[in-house]
């Protein structure tokens, strides 16, 4: 069971076209776009969130340990 060819295509549109209705089928279109759309930026800012918090984490290791050497400095 492969792809489907040319003609089992034109059949499953015509299939679609018949549930669905010339008005609906833009609007299901419309509404998957959007729904792509908004699934791409949700992962860009979870993306950015845990680069951001990868940052933080390094600046806060550098500040722990920049910490710890002064201490180390005063008790020599």
């Amino acid at each position: 069971m492969g792809m489907p060819g040319g003609m089992e295509w034109i059949l499953i549109a015509l299939v679609v076209l018949l549930l669905f209705g010339g008005k609906k089928i833009p609007e299901l279109a419309k509404g998957l776009g959007s729904g792509i759309k908004n699934f791409k930026k949700a992962v860009k800012d979870d993306e950015e969130d845990v680069a951001q918090a990868t940052k933080a984490d390094e600046i806060e290791k550098k500040s722990e340990t920049t910490t710890s050497e002064k201490n180390e400095t005063k008790t020599v």
